[in-house]
């Protein structure tokens, strides 16, 4: 029945579809679903006619919102091949073995879908965690986070829709501190000409791209002179080179007062490591908190889509209460970027559907509602786009 269906929305996916032959991988798709469902998930089979993904469940409540996306991909069909690596540092399963496992996977298949790989705080003798050594090593200099208002869930500001962007491989995250003297701690910020230039000019051609209207660079020039001064300098002279965009500069604990206070003064904003960090967490929780904010990093070769903000939700793991949403919409955003725009849209329509009516919502969006009952209204509200 469920090969039937499948069937069904990809005969009416073809007949819509303006490149037609674009969707004979789907049918071999659907059949190698139908013929696979029994089989472990352990097994790396090819699916022909499926895009490779690698997945990184992380630590946390990540193994059960990967759960999540792979039982909407299989109701909607998704012609996606997920190849799963485990890489955790609070599970005893890191090493230098798997790290490569991992980078060898996502260098082959060019996109990744990551939960949270959570960074213990105690020091081991290593300061870069395996999470930031994987971006470094993938040059994922920029992460994207959009905060954007859910229709029918009403938070304190309704009807956002900003862009915060990051520069996420140098800065405070440089992993170079030393004890200069006893009980004296060093810690290093890094900041360079080429890194900050390339992450205005990201910023800039997305809003370009995107058809936003202006750009925030948030720093604290005022204190950090040099280090932040130049971050500020490079976004200026990139500025001069799109003069259809406005530009702005906020100061980073301005910009915290000035998000709560009245967010829709803000369109694009970027800034340097560490303040992005603090934002994406400040912005998610203005529309609902990290369960319902999609995030996504790029380099010029690669692509991961994780969540805006980066928790591992350990108090829920076990108990069936995480929030979905978040990953689901991440896993939407994914499969635009690989063309599936008539999968991504149904996906993302169907989760924003279960949010607008209300009926089941988990208990950090105030219902009752588990993880595995949010995950069945999505997949009953699954419908061939544009019927």
């Amino acid at each position: 029945m469920a090969a039937l269906s499948c069937a069904r929305w990809l005969t009416r996916a073809v007949v819509a579809a303006p490149n037609p032959w674009a969707w004979r991988s789907l049918c071999t798709s659907a059949v190698a679903h139908a013929a696979l469902r029994n089989q472990s998930q352990a097994e790396d089979v090819r699916v022909e006619g499926a895009f490779p993904v690698t997945m990184l469940p992380g630590d946390g409540v990540g193994p059960e919102l990967m759960h999540a996306v792979k039982e909407v991909f299989k109701a909607a069909c998704v012609p996606v091949e997920f190849q799963e690596h485990y890489l955790s540092e609070v599970q005893n399963m890191a090493s230098e073995e798997k790290l490569e496992q991992v980078l060898s996977s996502m260098k082959e298949n060019k996109v990744a879908i990551i939960g949270k790989i959570h960074t213990p705080m105690e020091y081991k003798g290593e300061l870069a965690s395996y999470d930031m050594r994987l971006r470094r090593k993938l040059d994922l200099f920029a992460n994207v986070v959009h905060v954007k208002s859910l229709p029918g869930y009403m938070t304190r500001h309704n009807n956002l829709d900003l862009v915060i962007i990051r520069e996420q491989t140098e800065g405070e995250y440089s992993s170079l501190e030393h004890e200069s003297a006893r009980g004296v701690i060093e810690c290093l910020k890094i900041v360079t000409r080429t890194k900050s230039q390339r992450i205005a000019k990201f910023a800039f051609d997305y809003a370009t791209k995107k058809g936003r209207d202006k750009v925030t660079a948030v720093h604290k020039a005022n204190i950090m002179k040099l280090g932040d001064g130049l971050f500020l300098q490079c976004c200026e002279e990139v500025a001069e080179l799109y003069p259809k965009i406005k530009f702005e500069t906020m100061i980073i604990d301005n910009c915290c007062m000035q998000l709560v206070q009245n967010p829709y003064q803000f369109d694009v904003l970027v800034m340097p490591n560490l303040y992005g960090n603090i934002i994406d967490n400040l912005a998610a929780g203005l529309v609902g908190g990290a369960g319902v904010v999609p995030g996504e990093s790029y380099s010029a070769e690669y692509a991961v889509f994780e969540m805006g903000a980066r928790h591992p939700f350990a108090q829920a793991v076990g108990r069936n209460i995480a929030n979905p949403t978040a990953m689901l919409l991440s896993a939407s955003n994914m499969l635009r970027h690989l063309n599936l725009e008539y999968h991504s849209n149904m996906i993302a329509d169907a989760v924003k559907k279960v949010i607008k009516v209300g009926k089941v919502r988990t208990r950090d969006m105030g219902g009752y509602s588990t993880t595995t009952d949010f995950i069945k209204s999505v997949i009953g509200h699954l419908h061939p786009y544009g019927a």
